[in-house]
């Protein structure tokens, strides 16, 4: 996704702005006066003429590897490190190699400078945490929906400007190509973007040439330590969009140590929010959310939030459980900050859309039929509050199919075996993305932590594959009971072996539901 217009930009310009130089290989290729560049990237089958091709050190390789094919496509010139010189070769002496010590923290800024400093010209909000970006960035943009003619959404589940969208390839996606879409979102008259922020692209300076206009922090809980090694990294990588350059100003949920923390270190303007009614912090929050009611069968959760004033605003979250409450709370908050009117904001948050595998209710109850749903829980926490959220509304028995990601956190397969085992009732043991590691004993780990609870396995199956394991948890299912699937949400592939297969939680469900429906006829 790229503007269609683009500006040519002289490369000696941008070597001048961002004290590059060029290789000092014997017979390197010079900048020549009238080189310009138009677009910028990393991925060298991404390339279009007139690009400037950063290559970065990689987990496996250097990315200078792969600078031939980007020049075979028309890269106009290549940006790399001293080792990515040493790659190149003869390539040194065919187009103009500009040396940087930072690929790619520099990659942002090449690319904000070349495309016009598009996010300058855009109400930008991030949003970053554990669990709830999703929820709270698509709530976001409800409310900046109900005051800008159209805006863009960035984040896990899809990149989508006005109406048209494609599928996201991660949570927050290189610096080229999110520069090369906020110039796209401007190009088509979006004037508002809500985007989600991973603690990866904070880390990997994926936002990097970005100033946000406000960002929030929902929480932070167990997850990625195999990226950042322990919570404390986890909590530092975070802090990085609160800092001045990254973002104007921000919102923090100050329901766990962490995001009290944050709130007192942030080194830019800083509001707090709590969303535990009855937690003592909430008497120095800014805001706070000061009752709440959890809706039953397909109704939201009312709750009333104070401002910084003392005034209180009824508020409604369409979505169940407390955990939405919260992130209902920072988006009102998030999107007033960003310039929208407070009743507007809270009254677009009432009814936003449903959200792609965030308590997405796929089959609905009916006379012999259960409820069942898909939740992306994936974390330990994310598990305790998906399943605490939809038990007040399940008159039946909970039915949970859940697994867990392989060749990440080891140490949490356990954790989300015992506490599915004490939340739900019948549990479907499967998988979710076993990656290189042998599935049986991802389940096999996870089953550990089921027998802390129940010994004996009673109501416990182990089933694969996954989309077996989501058609025998609604074959479990009575009348009265809910089914959620967790794990995956809203992705549309699952991997296995290195491989990538077309599957979708939802689309199983949809397709259990209408052979059901054909049973009957």
């Amino acid at each position: 996704m790229r503007p269609r217009h683009a500006v040519d930009r002289s490369l000696a310009t941008i070597a001048a702005t961002f004290s590059l130089v060029t290789s000092d290989v014997e017979g390197a290729s010079p900048v020549s006066a009238d080189a310009t560049v138009r677009g910028v990237s990393m991925a060298s089958d991404d390339v279009q003429p007139g690009d400037l091709f950063v290559a970065v050190p990689g987990a496996r390789v250097h990315g200078a590897r792969f600078a031939a094919d980007a020049v075979g496509a028309g890269a106009a010139a290549v940006v790399t490190d001293a080792a990515g010189v040493a790659v190149l070769g003869d390539l040194v002496r065919r187009v103009p190699v500009l040396v940087a010590d930072d690929p790619r923290a520099l990659a942002g800024p090449l690319a904000a400078h070349v495309l016009g400093r598009p996010a300058e010209r855009l109400t930008t909000v991030g949003v970053t945490g554990t669990n709830g970006k999703t929820t709270t960035t698509y709530f976001v943009d409800a409310a900046l929906r109900a005051a800008h003619a159209s805006t863009a959404v960035l984040g896990t589940v899809e990149l989508r400007i006005g109406e048209d969208a494609i599928e996201s390839p991660r949570t927050t996606v290189e610096a080229p190509v999110l520069h090369g879409v906020l110039a796209l979102a401007l190009e088509r008259g979006a004037t508002a973007v809500a985007m989600e922020v991973s603690s990866h692209a904070l880390a990997l300076h994926r936002v990097a040439g970005t100033t946000f206009d406000v960002v929030g922090f929902t929480n932070l809980q167990r997850d990625h330590l195999d990226f950042h090694g322990d919570m404390e990294g986890y909590f530092r990588d975070k802090a990085r969009l609160f800092a001045p350059g990254q973002a104007r100003r921000g919102v923090v949920v100050v329901d766990d140590e962490w995001g009290a923390r944050l709130a007192r270190e942030a080194q830019i303007p800083v509001e707090s929010v709590a969303t535990h009614v009855g937690d003592p912090a909430a008497a120095d929050a800014d805001w706070a959310v000061v009752s709440a009611d959890v809706g039953l069968d397909g109704v939201g959760s009312t709750f009333v939030l104070r401002g910084p004033d003392g005034a209180r605003h009824d508020a409604v979250s369409p979505l169940p459980g407390l955990v939405n409450v919260s992130n209902a709370a920072l988006a009102i908050v998030l999107a007033h900050a960003a310039g929208v009117d407070l009743q507007v904001a809270i009254g677009a948050v009432a009814t936003a859309h449903a959200i792609p595998g965030r308590m997405e209710r796929v089959i609905e109850r009916a006379p012999g039929r259960a409820l069942a749903l898909v939740d992306y829980a994936h974390t330990p926490d994310a598990l305790v509050l998906a399943l605490e959220a939809v038990r007040p509304i399940t008159p039946g028995r909970l039915v949970i199919v859940f697994g867990s990601d392989g060749d990440r956190d080891r140490g949490k397969r356990p954790i989300m075996g015992e506490i599915a085992a004490r939340l739900a009732d019948v549990l479907v043991v499967t998988d979710e993305n076993p990656r290189s590691e042998d599935p049986a004993s991802i389940r096999a780990a996870i089953l550990d932590g089921v027998r802390t609870v129940r010994p004996d396995l009673t109501d416990v199956l182990e089933v694969e594959p996954r989309a077996e394991a989501v058609r025998r948890g609604v074959a479990l299912a009575r009348e009265g009971d809910t089914v959620i699937v967790t794990g995956k949400g809203h992705e549309p592939t699952q991997e296995i072996a290195g491989v990538f297969h077309r599957y979708n939680d939802r689309d199983v469900l949809l397709a259990v539901r209408d052979e059901s429906a054909g049973g009957h006829a």
